[in-house]
């Protein structure tokens, strides 16, 4: 079923409290307020700069991901993501892997995706190494890491992707023992027709045209709006935050205790927690952590542990999919980074 008849369930007859509990509708209420709270509250100057530094930085990546969301949604059959994108097999966290390298947009726009990608049918462990490895291959990003870092921007990002498939591979093993929760919507898909999975088929028989293109865009737009509210909220819970964060935290005090040590690697994660808001966004902090340390671990603990520990993904999540989910990637993926952490200070 597409996500258009979702839409129009909850949107006919809307009550007062659907109204206003639509993230849709508080989402841009609540930023104009975070945003011009400088105007009207001098205290609130600084979180309202770096507010709005961060929304300009993460919302077109966002709005770039709900829109591929809205294209999968409306024109990739149900089966042939079930197809290539489910079972115990390895080669589907391999799929899943690469697929999240091609997404080209941070975590927070490949939320949106990966989200919808599970309700098509993708299975728990592809979704989340996706997630992980789709913050790391845009392209703006890798040529930023290796402007920054040089190569080991390179060695950056191959060791993310090695986390991202490390724990796709580990979380089927999970969902064999029935550990985490499985995908209802994979289950409503099984029996169609295997000819169905088939994409190329699926497209021969498209009819190309000028109105079939102008119906194509408006369910694709249509189909943004349910998915929007499964992650707007989330976003915006971690943008207010992480701008009260970056505001308050001295820069200065930061550098310090965030040393080459095991301590410095543990406050760069507890740091990394609170304080990411996208991968573009987190890219030029690591390397004023590295440059000020030297701590190459450090910076990439930063990176990855922030899209790890993200409250916006971690929320969404929680919500979606479910929280044994949410605890089985804090508990693989983090012991991972910190250990990828200490091999890179060691490497460096």
């Amino acid at each position: 079923m597409s996500l258009m008849a979702d839409a129009a369930s909850e949107t006919c007859c809307p009550t007062r409290r659907r109204v206003w509990t639509d993230p849709w509708r508080w989402v841009p209420i609540s930023a104009t307020l975070v945003g011009t709270a400088g105007w009207w509250w001098p205290s609130a100057a600084g979180v309202s700069r770096v507010y709005l530094e961060n929304l300009r930085m993460i919302a077109p990546p966002f709005a770039f991901g709900l829109l591929l969301g809205g294209v999968v949604d409306h024109l990739v059959p149900k089966a042939f993501i079930v197809r290539w994108l489910s079972g115990p097999r390895k080669r589907v966290i391999t799929r899943a892997t690469l697929l999240g390298m091609l997404a080209s947009s941070c975590s927070h726009g490949c939320l949106a995706l990966a989200l919808e990608l599970y309700r098509k049918g993708a299975s728990v462990p592809a979704v989340i190494s996706f997630l992980l490895a789709s913050p790391w291959a845009s392209l703006p990003l890798t040529v930023m890491l290796v402007s920054l870092f040089g190569l080991n921007g390179v060695a950056i990002v191959v060791v993310a992707m090695v986390i991202a498939w490390v724990t796709g591979v580990v979380f089927q093993q999970l969902a064999r023992r029935g550990w985490i929760e499985s995908n209802p919507h994979t289950g409503a898909v099984e029996t169609e027709r295997p000819e169905s999975a088939d994409l190329i088929a699926h497209w021969r028989g498209y009819r190309w045209s000028r109105r079939q293109a102008g119906q194509d865009v408006r369910a694709i737009l249509r189909a943004t709006v349910p998915l929007g509210r499964m992650v707007l909220g989330w976003v915006q819970a971690g943008l207010i935050l992480s701008a009260v964060v970056g505001a308050l935290l001295p820069q200065h005090a930061m550098m310090r205790y965030l040393g080459p040590s095991a301590g410095g690697l543990l406050a760069t994660l507890a740091l990394a927690t609170v304080l990411e808001v996208c991968s573009e966004g987190t890219a030029p902090l690591a390397f004023e952590l590295y440059r000020h340390t030297g701590a190459l671990g450090n910076a990439f603990a930063l990176l990855m542990a922030g899209v790890v520990t993200d409250y916006t993904e971690l929320g969404a999540l929680w919500t979606t999919v479910g929280r044994r989910t949410v605890g089985w990637l804090l508990a693989v993926a983090l012991p991972l980074v910190l250990l990828a952490g200490w091999a890179l200070n060691q490497w460096r």
